[in-house]
């Protein structure tokens, strides 16, 4: 009888630290909370109050909010690289319609395949192969 093993379940659920809060979320209010207090001890109380509302509002977006089912974090990153590396596909239309017009009246080229011979593999062949393989590409028989 062959062992058996417990298979994970629910792999993308985050574990929880304290109530609903996952380890993410509670990392990212706490390096929050912390920027809040550098800005506390550096700025006069009128742009401590402005800078800590802006980085209460970012660092409680990037906690909790959620864009299609995956963290906030997952979709600026997504986006990051599609603004980076966009997929667009431009067609560079340069025939005009009438040159369109009779390439779509010709009749297409059927075109013959030919057929291709392999030779047989000998023993010596063979043998080369194998220890081109077993070499894992060192052996070059045509370098010899």
């Amino acid at each position: 009888m062959p062992p058996k093993y417990t298979v994970p379940q629910f792999i993308d659920v985050e574990d929880k630290i304290i109530g609903p809060i996952t380890t993410r979320q509670f990392v990212i209010m706490l390096v929050t909370a912390l920027l809040m207090f550098v800005a506390y001890k550096l700025f006069d109380f009128g742009l401590f109050l402005l800078v800590a509302i802006l980085e209460f509002a970012l660092g409680g977006t990037l906690a909790f909010f959620r864009v299609n089912g995956q963290p906030f974090h997952f979709f600026l990153l997504n986006l990051i690289q599609t603004f980076r590396r966009p997929m667009l596909r431009i067609w560079d239309k340069s025939l005009t319609d009438s040159e369109l017009r009779q390439l779509a009246l010709k009749p297409p080229e059927v075109k013959v395949a030919s057929r291709v011979k392999k030779e047989l593999l000998t023993t010596s062949r063979l043998s080369e192969l194998s220890l081109i393989v077993n070499t894992g590409g060192v052996y070059n028989p045509e370098a010899e």
